[in-house]
Order: C-alpha cells, then sequence, then structure tokens
C-alpha cells in the first residue's frame, strides 16, 4: 500500500497513490491565478484556490475519505464511518469561505466587497454559485450568504483546520489577506465597471450590477477550471499530456494557411470578386482597436472565412488567446467548423490535426453530473472554438459549475456572433450586458455578424442593457451598396386566402423541380417537412427527393447535405424538404426556395440558399401561408410571422419605400422595429410565480434582486451586503424557462453502431474522454415530453450503469427522417444500424 500524506486530498484507485492537499491546494492555486490574471484579479484567484478545500484538513474528512477508499475498515477501526451515508454532506468548502470573511470582512467597504467575492466563490465550488438572497419559493427572502457564513465550527471545522494546517498554505493565505493590491486590484475593476456603465446616457442600475455579478462569476470560474484540471490530472496523469494549457500553434501560421488558401481560390464569376472584396474589407478592419462590431453581409457574401481572416489577424495583432465562434445552430457548425479545419489543419501539417479547431455543441449527459462525467467536460482550451449560443449563455448564466467553468475562457478571446439575429427575444439585456463586459472588462473583441442585424445597440434599449458598439463599428463601408450588387433572387408574396394545403406545396415543388431543376422548401414545424416529403415522394425518384431535420444528428444531416450538393453540382433534379436548420448559413445553391411565412430575417435568410453564386438568371422565392400550422410551442416564429406580414402588406402599398427590395436593409429595419422593440417587455427573461411563487425575471435576479431584497428588508432591515444578487435561483429559472434539451447518442450507420459499442466497453476514463467528442456528431437533442415519450417505450438504455449517457434503440432511428418516437417501418429498420439493447 502507498504512504498515505497526513492530509489527503484525492486518492487514485489505479495504483493506489493519494494525492496530498498540500500538493491540490498549492497546485489548483497556481492555475486560479493564472486564470483570474486575465482580470487583473490574480492575488484573489491565488487565494480561493488555496482556501477552496481547506475544510479537508478536518479530521472528519480525513476519516470520510478514507472510510470510502477502504483504508479505515468497519470491524477493525473506531474511526470507520459509513461513507456512503455521508456523501456530500461532509462540508469542506465553508471552512475556507469563513475564513476569508472572518480575517476581510469589517475592515472596510471594500475589504467586505472583496470578502463576499471570494467567499462566494470558496463556498460555491461543488454546488454552483449560491444565492446571496434568496428568491426561490422556500426561502424567499432569506440572507444564505450570512447565514452560510455563520454556520456553526462544529460542522465546518474552521477552527481545527486552522491549527492543523500545512504551514506554507497558512502562511501564504495570511500574506494575501494582509496585502493590499487584493484589494485594489478588485476596487479597480469594479469602479470601471461602475464608470463605464454610469458614463453611458440612460444605463440603470440593472446592467451595473449585472456585470459585477460577472465578476463574480468570472472568478469563479477560475477557480472551477483550476480545480477541475488539477484533479483530472493527479487521477487520470496520462490525460495531463494531451491538455494544451493555452500553448497553441501562433497566429503567424495559422493566418499564412488562411491567406495561401484564399490565393489558391481565382475569381470565376462576378460574385467570388465581390466576396474577395468583402474578405479584403476585412482583413484591413483588423488593425481596429477592441470593441464591438458589426459585420453585415447579405447571404452568400463569404462571412465564414471574411470573419475568420478579422480575427485571425485582429487575435494576432492584440495578442488575444482564442478565438470562439458562437453559432445558433448545430448544423452551421458543421459546415463552417469543417471548413476552418481543413484550411488551419492542414494535411501537410499531420502534427496539428485535431488541436487548432474545436467543435462543442451539444450536451450527452444532464446538468446535474457526476464528478466522474465533470472530469470528462471540455473547457474550451482550444485556439479556435466552435461552439453554440445556447453553451454561451450557459457559461454566463447558467446552473451548477459545468458552464461556468468555461467563462474565463471568454476574455483575451476575439468572439464572433454569426447569425446574431438569433439571439432569443428573453435573453436580450443579459446578452448585451455581458458582451459588454466582455469587451469593455475583459479585453476581447466582439463580432456581431449576420445579413439581417438586430438592433441591440438602439437607445431604448440602455435602461436595463444595450450594447456599447464601437465608434466606427460596422466593418463593411458600403453596406447598402452591398445588398444591391448582391440582390441575386425575385421574391414573389404568393399568401393567399385561406392558405395554402400541404398537397399545394407540394404540388409547387414538383413543379419548379420539373422547371428550374432544383428546389428548396423550408417549413417551420417538423411534422409540416415529413407530410409535404411523403406527399413528393410519390411523384419523384428515390435520388431526387431529401428531408432535413434535427431530428437527424450532425453526422446524418452531413451525409444527406453531401447527397444534396453533389446532385446540385452535377444540376441533377432534386427536391429537398427542410426546417428552417438549413436557412443560417448553410451553403446550398438552388433555383428556386419555397418559404413557409416566417419572420422576414428568416425569409431573408432562406433567400440565402437561393441562387447563392450569382448566375446571370435570378433565382426564385415563393413566401406562402400554410393553410394550419401549429405554432403554439413556436412563440418566436408566431410573432416574427405576425410582423412580417405587416411589413409585406405596407410593401405591397408602396414597394419604393423599401428601394423595390422586401428583403433590403429598409425592410428588415422597419421588421425589427415591428418585431424587436414591441417585444421588450419580453427581454429580461420574465420568470413566472409557478417557478419561484413570484413574478420576476433573470436580469433583476441578477443584478440588483429588488423583489427578494424588499421581502428581506420588510422582515429584519436591509441587508447588509454589497452583492444580493440570487445567482442559483437564476441559473436554475433559466434552464427552466430554457427547456432543456437531453442529448440522446443514435445509432446512425456504421460508425455509430461502433461508437455505442466502444462506449459500452470502454473502461478507461482517456478513451471515454475521446468517445465523447465523436459521440456529438452522433447526438440528437430532445426536448423533455420526447424524452419521457422514449423512454415510456423502451426506446433508451444507459451506456454504463449510472452513467446516464443514453443510447437509442436503432429501432426508433430512421434513416430518412432521424429519431423517432414510434418504431419505425420494418424496411427501414433493416437499413438501420443495430446495436446492443
Amino acid at each position: 500500500m502507498a504512504s498515505i500524506p497526513p492530509f489527503a486530498a484525492h486518492h487514485r484507485k489505479e495504483d493506489d497513490e493519494w494525492q496530498a492537499l498540500l500538493a491540490h491546494l498549492t497546485g489548483v492555486s497556481a492555475l486560479a491565478q493564472q486564470f483570474a490574471g486575465k482580470l487583473n484579479l490574480g492575488k484573489l484567484g491565488e487565494l480561493i484556490g488555496l482556501l477552496h478545500d481547506f475544510g479537508k484538513y478536518s479530521q472528519d474528512f480525513q476519516t470520510y475519505l478514507k472510510s470510502a477508499i477502504g483504508v479505515l475498515n468497519q470491524d477493525e477501526d473506531e474511526d470507520w464511518v459509513d461513507s456512503a451515508s455521508l456523501k456530500g454532506k461532509v462540508d469542506h468548502s465553508t471552512a475556507g469561505a469563513q475564513m476569508i470573511w472572518h480575517a476581510l470582512n469589517g475592515k472596510g467597504s471594500m475589504y467586505s466587497i472583496a470578502a463576499q467575492v471570494a467567499s462566494l466563490c470558496v463556498a460555491s465550488h461543488h454546488s454552483g454559485l449560491i444565492d446571496c438572497i434568496a428568491a426561490d419559493e422556500a426561502r424567499f427572502g432569506e440572507d444564505g450568504f450570512t447565514k452560510r457564513m455563520s454556520k456553526a465550527d462544529e460542522k465546518v471545522h474552521l477552527e481545527e483546520a486552522q491549527h492543523v494546517a500545512d504551514p506554507a498554505v497558512l502562511a501564504r493565505c495570511f500574506e494575501l489577506l494582509a496585502d493590499p493590491v487584493l484589494i485594489d486590484e478588485l476596487t479597480n475593476l469594479l469602479d470601471l465597471v461602475a464608470q463605464t456603465n454610469g458614463a453611458n446616457k440612460g444605463s440603470g442600475a440593472h446592467g451595473t450590477f449585472q456585470q459585477f455579478g460577472l465578476v463574480v462569476r468570472f472568478l469563479f470560474s477560475c477557480l472551477i477550471d483550476a480545480d477541475r484540471v488539477d484533479t483530472a490530472n493527479f487521477e487520470h496523469p496520462r490525460t495531463a499530456r494531451f491538455r494544451p494549457t493555452g500553448t497553441y500553434i501562433g497566429w503567424p501560421t495559422l493566418l499564412q494557411r488562411l491567406e495561401r488558401h484564399l490565393d489558391a481560390m481565382p475569381p470565376l464569376r462576378a460574385i467570388d470578386g465581390l466576396r474577395r472584396d468583402i474578405s479584403n474589407q476585412c482583413r484591413d478592419a483588423a488593425s481596429r482597436p477592441g470593441g464591438i462590431y458589426t459585420l453585415t453581409v447579405p447571404t452568400g457574401g463569404g462571412k465564414t472565412l471574411a470573419s475568420l481572416r478579422f480575427a485571425l489577424r485582429h487575435a494576432e495583432r492584440r495578442k488575444l488567446d482564442r478565438i470562439i465562434y458562437v453559432i445558433p445552430f448545430t448544423s452551421i457548425i458543421d459546415q463552417n467548423a469543417q471548413a476552418v479545419r481543413q484550411i488551419l489543419e492542414p494535411s501537410f501539417a499531420p502534427e496539428d490535426i485535431g488541436r487548432v479547431v474545436l467543435e462543442h455543441h451539444g450536451s450527452l449527459t444532464p446538468d446535474q453530473q457526476t464528478w466522474r462525467e465533470k472530469l470528462l467536460c471540455e473547457n474550451w482550451d482550444a485556439p479556435v472554438v466552435y461552439t453554440t449560443m445556447v453553451q454561451f449563455l450557459e457559461s454566463l448564466f447558467g446552473s451548477g459549475t459545468r458552464g461556468a467553468r468555461r467563462m474565463h475562457q471568454l476574455a483575451n478571446a476575439v468572439l464572433v456572433f454569426d447569425e446574431v439575429q438569433t439571439l432569443p427575444i428573453p435573453c436580450v439585456h443579459l446578452f448585451n450586458n455581458a458582451v459588454n463586459f466582455l469587451a469593455e472588462r475583459c479585453n476581447s473583441t466582439v463580432v456581431l455578424c449576420t445579413a439581417t442585424q438586430p438592433l441591440l445597440h438602439d437607445a431604448s434599449l440602455a435602461a436595463r442593457g444595450a450594447i456599447r458598439l464601437a465608434e466606427q463599428h460596422e466593418l463593411m463601408p458600403d453596406v447598402q451598396g452591398l445588398f444591391e450588387q448582391l440582390k441575386r433572387v425575385d421574391v414573389r408574396d404568393r399568401r393567399k386566402a385561406g392558405g395554402w394545403s400541404h398537397n399545394e406545396v407540394a404540388q409547387l415543388a414538383i413543379a419548379e423541380v420539373s422547371r428550374a431543376g432544383s428546389c428548396l422548401v423550408i417549413v417551420n414545424t417538423k411534422s409540416a417537412a415529413r407530410q409535404i416529403f411523403d406527399i413528393a415522394s410519390t411523384a419523384l425518384d428515390g435520388d431526387s427527393i431529401y428531408h432535413m431535420s434535427t431530428d437527424m444528428c450532425p453526422s446524418h444531416r452531413k451525409e444527406e447535405l453531401a447527397k444534396v450538393r453533389l446532385r446540385l453540382t452535377h444540376r441533377e433534379p432534386i427536391l429537398c424538404i427542410s426546417t428552417q436548420l438549413i436557412e443560417a448559413g448553410v451553403d446550398v445553391d438552388f433555383r428556386v426556395v419555397i418559404r413557409f411565412l416566417a419572420g422576414l430575417d428568416s425569409i431573408a435568410q432562406a433567400a440565402g440558399r437561393c441562387n447563392r453564386n450569382g448566375q446571370p438568371e435570378r433565382g426564385v422565392v415563393h413566401i406562402v401561408n400554410p393553410q394550419q400550422e401549429n405554432l403554439g410551442k413556436l412563440r418566436d416564429i408566431s410573432i416574427g410571422r405576425e410582423k412580417a406580414q405587416h411589413v409585406m402588406d405596407d410593401y405591397a402599398q408602396a414597394p419604393g419605400r423599401y428601394s423595390d427590395n422586401l428583403l433590403g436593409t429598409e425592410a428588415l429595419a422597419d421588421y425589427f422595429r415591428h418585431y424587436f422593440f414591441e417585444r421588450q417587455k419580453d427581454m429580461s427573461y420574465s420568470v413566472p410565480a409557478k417557478e419561484l411563487g413570484h413574478d420576476d425575471d433573470l436580469l433583476n435576479l441578477l443584478s440588483v434582486n429588488k423583489q427578494a431584497v424588499n421581502e428581506h428588508t420588510a422582515r429584519h432591515a436591509a441587508p447588509r451586503l454589497f452583492f444580493r444578487q440570487a445567482f442559483m435561483t437564476a441559473g436554475k429559472a433559466f434552464k427552466a424557462i430554457d427547456a432543456p434539451t437531453q442529448g440522446i447518442i443514435v445509432p446512425h450507420g456504421e460508425d455509430g453502431k461502433e461508437l455505442i459499442n466502444d462506449l459500452c466497453t470502454s473502461f478507461l476514463v482517456e478513451k471515454q474522454f475521446d468517445l465523447l467528442r465523436r459521440a456529438q456528431q452522433y447526438t440528437v437533442n430532445v426536448f423533455p415530453h420526447v424524452l419521457r415519450k422514449l423512454k415510456e417505450a423502451g426506446a433508451l438504455y444507459e451506456v454504463k450503469p449510472d452513467t446516464r449517457i443514453l443510447c437509442l434503440n436503432p429501432r426508433y432511428y430512421s434513416p430518412r427522417f432521424g429519431l423517432s418516437t414510434e418504431p419505425v417501418s420494418q424496411m427501414e429498420t433493416l437499413c438501420a444500424s443495430t446495436s446492443p439493447k
């Protein structure tokens, strides 16, 4: 048996090695100091790293750990305890928090503020940030923070820990607690936040205090990631060598690869020349200072590589750490990440394969992860990251520790928000304030990239949060001219009284395939896509009709898109029926598009899939209104459809008012005035009373927390705390409202079957890490009601007991439509791959 240190932090079962608590605390401290240095809070980072597990110096914890490992025997050792019954009940996080609080609180206002920031991070590092003033129904108005700092010593063992702790840890802690620089660093940061928000006319307390809360979450992120990395490196040392830890291939090399690729793309068509001009404008704009910029380019203008050109040059110039692309749909990530990977990870540099571009979209495990599952979670440690808006928002506002762990990676970065018009309306103010914080305080540059720019910067939003754009924010010198030059389609308003039946839409599509050779139908619901497909498939050859929806895993969609593109390239007849996943950023070029009535921004994006490469003969976009459509759970589409009709009616009366372009800048601005600003009451992320016991919103919970504070004041007195946010309540509400999805691994094709078999038989964590990354390509995210149906049908099984990583029975995956809540037909079952039950 290996020697056991006097105070242990972790045990490695594989070779019976122990990690000394001193080694863990100093290791986490060094990493947290490094991460927090991005905000010039290195001393606070070091302090919370040293004290986060300070309670593990207690005899209670050491006995619990050794009993769990089996070092203490129930029959032979009097100290033995039933570790299973004590799991999660031995408090080892409060002691360090109390040590900070007792040392700093009361020495002055800024000392008390620093004490609360650091204590919050330490006390919360297993649960997720706790509420300062509770806002949930059970504890409404309770001062949860002060209660935690007053927890009895017999439960937290602070006095014992201070008596027996390693002298080196104690000495450095006391040195940091006495260092005025620790206070000055935080004071300077909070002053800058207050000044920046106060200097903008109309900015209110909500934006300022939300950003104060983001300071706490940023520091919390540094601690969580440091703790997870140090623990994983000890428990699985073979994985440590695979961590780049910020040491990446240089920006000049990546820039050279991109420029070489662009030089090898000679302009063959008129539109290619325009795309090159757009790319050159982005190249030149990279010399601008940090800030928040807009890149407004019509669909088909080559934004993907143009924005990458800006990002690489800008990151090199400002010596930034990484580039993060935030994408609304996984379908765009599938395409864009692959295109960029082929450029930045070329075959002639095999040592860089898999080391430059990281895709992170969709989660395979529930938010409430086990410790083992948390170790498998990635932390965006890569030079170029592609992720989703959902994952980005989770890193800033979600509950628990998984998303929060990544937040510090958003500093010193270029953040490109592709198709930013798809930002969920409830998140507008939260997003705006957070983006301002990342640009102004975290040294990041932000690019809002779209053909249909929403008005996130409008002054009418300032009271609760408007984006503060750079002085010369638009990267393109002549947006209006670009829209005129890139007008490639004729838009036909085909709305009619009573609407179009599915059969009529199918017949129009079939006729257009016969006339023009290719047609794309974009609908608003999966059921409409299936019904129109079924009707049209009776009249078309099986190789000429395709279906696309999010019920298909990314690998499946990639395969189908490849077939679609091949037929388009060979100009073979083709009809594709898809949900809206195909309309934003997916590189396909149809002669005709039929779009179900939706928001004007969605229609404009759909038009971007038509005549994308600018053939002389314009493409045709038909806008049709379906006879019947159930949009009960698709409120954004429903409201967008209504507001689009207003603009379309106005356009029909006076097209000159919109420069004779229904999809031009004037029409889109008018649409957003109807849609965006008429929904201002929805932009603070409302939380209904059924969730909390009282009506509230996330912006309030994460800033001034007015209702809960008023309740506390009415019962007692005004709380004597600077931070009053209900962090945990807000995080849980964010997930409850956002209808969290569960990732399910599906047995698509032989590769999907093999992957599931490997997951079921793998025992090595580092192999599971790689398998879970691969599994993202074979994952379908389902909403709770779909998950329930699948469970009731017996269609799901775990890869291993108690992992909660779910796989789908092949009888419920269609080679044509993807995941189904009912068994697919016998013929499809024979075509589908098989997997263990």
